[in-house]
């Protein structure tokens, strides 16, 4: 791993135009963000403070009015092309709602894969056997459909969806903030895993900083469109700068037993109602 950016994302803006007002609603403002190769990135906030729009930006779902995103050293224009789109992949906070239910997993997997790439016939079948396995899932899931599979398992196929095309950088938006606790940590843990297992960059969006402190290297923090902070993830919990950061910590509920500053290799996290 390096600390040379992967993702670098500089002054962006996205605004919106409200029906009877002359002037747009700004949902980003000059907001800037780097991912480092290898790394996982947090970005925190409160709801609507800007974290999706910015996540959706990045991914170009969204059109940017100002600034720039380079992403391995070229500068994105107003349209991407499909390698562009090919290297960062979006995890959504809903699986269920991002996967289609009428179709098996199998196939779901495959026309992504025949899509953005040269396999065929048993090449897709095997692509898609490594793809359970990646996520830790049995392969007897690729004969399932989304609405017979518990929410981990949906969201462990939408990451392995997310990974069929071998992105180099992951968004993953509010990925565990629908599920139970006891799953959040096998996603957490397997996110973890796939970092290091694969050299995967993440920016991990969330509310919630009790998952972001054991997960992440360095934290972002997002403020009605801006970033008010960014520093090493054990920096800002011991020494935040900015007064909503401040205000963000003191909200985290404590957990019974201490608290680590972050998974090293090897661990994993294990999370218990407070």
């Amino acid at each position: 791993m390096t600390d040379e950016p992967l993702l670098q994302c500089t002054g962006v803006s996205v605004s919106f135009r409200q029906r009877g007002r002359a002037a747009p609603f700004y949902a980003v403002r000059d907001a800037s963000l780097d991912v480092g190769a290898g790394r996982i990135v947090g970005l925190v906030g409160e709801s609507g403070s800007g974290k999706s729009t910015l996540a959706r930006a990045i991914v170009g779902l969204q059109r940017i009015d100002a600034g720039s995103i380079t992403f391995q050293g070229t500068t994105f224009g107003r349209t991407r092309t499909a390698a562009d789109r090919r290297g960062i992949q979006m995890i959504f906070q809903d699986p269920y709602g991002s996967l289609d239910p009428r179709m098996k997993i199998r196939s779901a997997l495959a026309e992504i894969i025949r899509r953005h790439t040269d396999l065929r016939g048993k090449a897709i079948d095997d692509r898609c056997a490594e793809l359970m396995d990646m996520v830790r899932l049995p392969r007897s899931i690729l004969a399932s459909r989304p609405a017979g599979m518990s929410g981990g398992q949906r969201q462990r196929v939408a990451i392995a969806r997310a990974l069929s095309i071998n992105p180099r950088l992951l968004v993953a938006d509010e990925p565990v903030a629908a599920l139970d606790v006891s799953v959040q940590a096998g996603i957490v843990n397997l996110l973890s895993e796939l970092r290091r297992e694969v050299g995967l960059s993440i920016l991990f969006i969330s509310h919630d900083l009790s998952i972001v402190r054991t997960l992440c290297d360095s934290v972002s923090v997002i403020y009605r469109g801006e970033v008010v902070e960014a520093q090493p993830c054990a920096d800002l919990f011991a020494h935040p700068r900015d007064d909503y950061t401040k205000t963000l910590l003191s909200a985290i509920p404590r957990l019974n037993g201490p608290r680590t500053e972050g998974l090293a290799d090897g661990q994993s996290v294990t999370m218990r109602r407070p």
